[in-house]
């Protein structure tokens, strides 16, 4: 914990991306800043990151890419003419590599903090008012009030807990203990076939575990575009994930090493018998313990806090960021552009955030990314649009690389040809969606991404023939072959 002081110009409270980064923009802007949070490691010591870094996108995809490894070992490896015998799959050392990372990023950030002068405080805290906070050591040592000029709530979210499946991270377990197995369960259920389920799916499938996924609603994925959301479920359940839709868990009951889950859908009741349960039903805002009653700062019905189209609470000089706010999904990078949005507001700097523009990620192989409208909305409010599209089985680059499966899919205005949404599915889609993003935010037309040069042969090829797609002039392609 660096050295306490008893007024600052800015408390930052959570350091999850949004925090953090808050934090610092602040400093460079040369306020006076403390950032308060009391994430513990497994070693006790603060670990600056918030879920994200530490339980969240950052281990899974690091665990990912160890997984991915240890599959192309194991089944893809022949086709290359290489051939590797007795291949062992060691996973605590793959968590030890994954907690490494960890590790690395988080004092990355510490070294940051230092270089701008940013106190931070190992400590829980809780605002009292509009201009001070509560601060308690983890250790529980005496509690101190520290004041402040602005401040900014970020303490992020976790999983929300169903009744019907208590969690004792044992053998029903949520997404921090499935990032930390030290072994492949033999059968692993999951609740809920959302993102969070499907990137854990796809890490523990590639090591070895049957998985079997009840998601509650009738349709699979509905935030992506369908047509996509349609091409995710066809390649995952390819690859072996069971998927069980419209399946509502009623109850659970722990046995000797396996857990039972009673379930329902339109067919009846019905038992799956597993080795571990995952909770994958989403994350609730860690609004709990963060406010006094007394500061009388307003909350919604789900616990966010209500803040403006600039992040203002309800009390003057205090600011929600991240997942506490219901502005925009749940995101990191959301987050971090909040968090720069609010320092420089302090600052007297206005840059309005545009939420129509957030790039969106499944990290899952193959991914999903997207940014903008989506088909079937743009078809509700009778938007008269233009669909070009494009298999990745036809691009040279992923055939070499030995990962063809996927799609890129463009809609424009079909009078004004500007881009409304870009949909992709396949290998580095969440790289190749910062080209789309950047090409809305600058107002660009199909046109404009079609005379624009893409190297040959790369995957980004496919954004590029998409766009011809929209005036039926692929040039690798077949005019027709990948219906709209």
């Amino acid at each position: 914990m660096s050295k306490l002081q008893s007024h600052y110009d800015v408390v930052v409270i959570g350091a999850g991306p949004a925090g953090y980064v808050s934090a610092i923009r602040c400093a460079q802007l040369g306020l006076k800043t403390a950032c308060v949070d009391n994430w513990s490691n497994n070693k006790r010591q603060s670990s600056l990151g918030g879920t994200y870094l530490n339980a969240g996108c950052v281990p899974a995809i690091a665990l990912l890419e160890s997984a991915k490894i240890y599959h192309l070992l194991n089944h893809e490896l022949s086709r290359h003419g290489i051939h590797a015998e007795n291949i062992s799959v060691d996973i605590s050392q793959m968590m030890r590599r994954k907690d490494k990372i960890i590790e690395t990023l988080s004092n990355k950030i510490v070294d940051i903090f230092n270089h701008h002068k940013i106190t931070r405080i190992h400590a829980q805290a809780k605002l009292l008012n509009a201009c001070e906070v509560e601060i308690t050591p983890v250790d529980h040592s005496s509690s101190s009030i520290i004041k402040a000029k602005n401040i900014i709530l970020a303490t992020g979210s976790s999983p929300i807990c169903l009744p019907c499946a208590p969690i004792d991270n044992e053998l029903i377990i949520d997404s921090t203990t499935a990032l930390s197995l030290d072994s492949a369960p033999k059968k692993l259920g999951i609740i809920g076939a959302g993102v969070i389920g499907l990137e854990l799916a796809c890490i523990w499938k590639k090591l070895g575990s049957e998985i079997v996924m009840l998601e509650a609603q009738e349709n699979f994925l509905t935030l992506p575009d369908q047509q996509i959301s349609r091409e995710a479920y066809r390649i995952y359940t390819q690859q072996g994930l069971e998927m069980r839709l419209g399946a509502r868990v009623i109850s659970t009951k722990k046995g000797h090493k396996k857990v039972t889950v009673e379930y329902q859908d339109s067919e009846g009741l019905h038992c799956l018998r597993v080795d571990k349960l995952l909770v994958a039903s989403g994350r609730k805002p860690n609004t709990e313990n963060l406010i006094a009653a007394e500061a009388n700062l307003m909350l919604d019905e789900n616990g966010f806090v209500h803040v403006d189209e600039n992040c203002r609470t309800t009390l003057p000089s205090v600011y929600a960021i991240g997942d506490l706010t219901s502005l925009g999904p749940m995101l990191a990078h959301k987050g971090i552009e909040e968090g720069v949005f609010v320092a420089e507001q302090i600052a007297g700097v206005h840059n309005p955030i545009n939420y129509d523009l957030l790039p969106c990620v499944i990290y899952t192989e193959p991914e999903v990314a997207w940014v903008g409208q989506t088909e079937q909305a743009l078809r509700a409010i009778g938007e008269r649009i233009k669909i070009g599209t494009f298999p990745l089985s036809a691009a040279a680059r992923s055939h070499a690389m030995g990962i063809s499966e996927g799609m890129v899919k463009i809609i424009t205005h079909a009078e004004t040809d500007a881009i409304l949404g870009v949909h992709i599915i396949g290998a580095h889609a969440s790289e190749l969606i910062a080209e789309a993003a950047l090409a809305m935010e600058f107002s660009a037309s199909g046109e404009d991404l079609a005379r624009t040069i893409h190297a040959h042969p790369t995957i980004s090829e496919a954004l590029h023939e998409a766009a011809l797609s929209l005036e039926k002039r692929t040039l690798h392609l077949p005019v027709g072959t990948l219906a709209s």
